[in-house]
């Protein structure tokens, strides 16, 4: 946590993990991560965190992201809360949180302003909905990049994709509401991988 070692550009894969300096270089690195995220932050989240800056492996990302998609609200914020307390406590937490909303509120506010204008004109409407299919494309990638986790999970690689089977068939064809799909699927989920943790 106190390496003040300058950061390299491209760090190598095997090189050691490094955490936030300061409050200060947390801050902005949440920051810089949310202005890049329009149409999903979680991708970027995953580049900044695990490949560019080198703070988390991916098994930590994504255990952190499971914890926070659990939690009420939206799983990027609650990642930040989750990490800036790790680093620095109550007041890393608010840090990475205000380094995820300060200028992203701004930029927000200023594009529904515009928004109210333009809402009509077809060229609008229809980059909006280009945007939404990019977006989804940088969720199916991350999903494709952290899949390698999969392996090492503790449930086993074939019972690990057959719970991920069943909640795309849960939320995706049978619509089931999101609590369901947690308490039921997700209480399974546990249960067998505790089993499989027991001595």
């Amino acid at each position: 946590m106190t390496d003040t070692s300058p950061l390299p550009k491209h760090p190598l894969p095997d090189e050691p993990l490094r955490g936030p300096a300061s409050l200060h270089e947390l801050f902005f690195a949440f920051n810089r991560l949310a202005l890049q995220g329009f149409g999903g932050v979680l991708p970027v989240a995953q580049r900044e965190l695990v490949e560019r800056l080198r703070w988390l492996t991916k098994d930590q990302f994504v255990e952190m992201l499971a914890v926070s998609q659990v939690l009420p609200g939206p799983n990027v914020v609650n990642l930040a809360l989750m990490y800036g307390d790790r680093c620095f406590g109550v007041r890393g937490a608010f840090t990475a949180l205000a380094g995820m909303l300060a200028a992203p509120l701004v930029v927000v506010l200023a594009l529904t302003a515009l928004y109210g204008q333009f809402a009509q004109v077809p060229s609008v409407t229809g980059a909006l909905r280009a945007m939404s299919a990019v977006a989804a494309g940088l969720i199916i990638s991350t999903a494709l990049k952290l899949l390698a986790t999969v392996k090492r999970n503790p449930m086993g690689l074939p019972t690990a994709l057959g719970f991920a089977a069943l909640t795309f068939i849960a939320t995706a064809l049978l619509h089931w509401p999101l609590v369901w799909v947690i308490f039921s699927l997700g209480a399974c989920a546990i249960a067998v991988a505790w089993r499989r943790l027991r001595p």
